[in-house]
């Protein structure tokens, strides 16, 4: 066993042993639960009072995905994790993921309030040492058996880290919601792995030389609103997005451009803004194509972008029970 070993070793033995040390008696857990589950309604009253001006939409759950929906693709990633439980009268409004390890991000929102739930892989370097991380701190809890570490606790707002297995560091990140960390360790037990995809509106063709594709996210506060949005990047250099939405992009200033065999705008950098290209489609919403890049790079990227005519924005705005 090498030094580091041991050393990790020991990190884990004595976090095990705070935990232990502080593990209340079995009665006295099962009491709190079944005082915190009464007093629950009453604290999150108002912020399930907060959401109701945004709760139209259409009302899905995640067994309408089909497999289709659930196999990878370009454009089309696959988000692994799913919670169990939301405080009541949050909507799902952001979903986002990418190739390789690249991070995958579920977002709620009641109003101000928000829940949020991310996937990282430990195969990437930032977040290759969290189980060390995690057995250094004395702010320790248990989450499915697993040694996990809470940061953050304000009270409205704390964010709870754990490893879901050996290849991927879970978070839940609560922010504007009374007694934040009980709601975070709660919605943390009850995640699983429940897949469920991501499929915006537009996948990327072919890509200008260097680039390559980096994430793709989905967001609305319903299908009516939906939006995609793709990233792209060299290694090392700033990312180029491509938008689908309805909202009308500034274009003032533009200068005529030719993008997808019709009449677009390109839009020159100034004031520390990004350049950007943008060309209204025929369904009448908006193609947006933005950063530190040339007008040709801009350009190629918006006429090799692929529309999907069939995006699943129907989870948007799903209202969690």
């Amino acid at each position: 066993m090498t030094r580091s070993d041991h050393e990790t070793e020991t990190l884990i033995r004595e976090s095990l042993d705070r935990l232990a040390a502080r593990a209340p008696d079995g009665h006295a857990v099962r009491d709190a639960l079944a005082r915190r589950k009464r007093r629950a309604p009453v604290r999150l009253a108002l912020v399930a009072a907060a959401v109701v001006a945004v709760v139209a939409g259409v009302v899905v759950g995640t067994q309408a995905f089909t497999t289709a929906d659930l196999d990878p693709a370009a454009g089309r990633p696959v988000l692994g994790y799913s919670p169990g439980w939301l405080p009541g009268g949050f909507t799902e409004q952001y979903r986002e993921g990418g190739p390789g390890t690249a991070p995958q991000v579920r977002r709620w929102f009641a109003g101000p309030a928000e829940v949020t739930l991310s996937a990282y892989s430990t195969a990437d370097p930032v977040w290759s040492q969290t189980a060390l991380r995690i057995a250094s701190l004395k702010d320790q809890v248990l989450v499915h058996g697993r040694v996990a570490m809470v940061t953050g606790d304000t009270g409205s707002a704390a964010l709870l880290t754990w490893l879901a297995d050996d290849d991927h560091v879970l978070t839940a990140q609560v922010a504007g919601v009374p007694d934040a960390r009980a709601v975070a360790q709660r919605v943390a037990d009850s995640v699983t792995p429940a897949p469920v995809g991501v499929r915006g509106e537009l996948r990327f063709g072919p890509l200008p030389a260097g680039l390559a594709e980096r994430s793709a996210a989905v967001r609305g506060t319903g299908p009516g609103d939906g939006t995609t949005e793709l990233t792209a990047a060299a290694p090392d250099q700033p990312a180029v997005r491509a938008v689908v939405s309805a909202g009308s992009p500034g274009v003032n200033g533009a200068a005529p451009v030719t993008v997808r065999g019709g009449q677009g705008l390109f839009v020159a950098p100034k004031n520390g803004e990004e350049a950007m290209v943008a060309v209204r489609l025929p369904s009448g919403r908006w193609l947006t194509v933005s950063g530190k890049q040339p007008e040709a790079v801009l350009t190629a990227v918006a006429n090799g972008v692929r529309l999907d005519p069939s995006p699943d924005y129907r989870w948007l705005g799903r209202v969690t029970s």
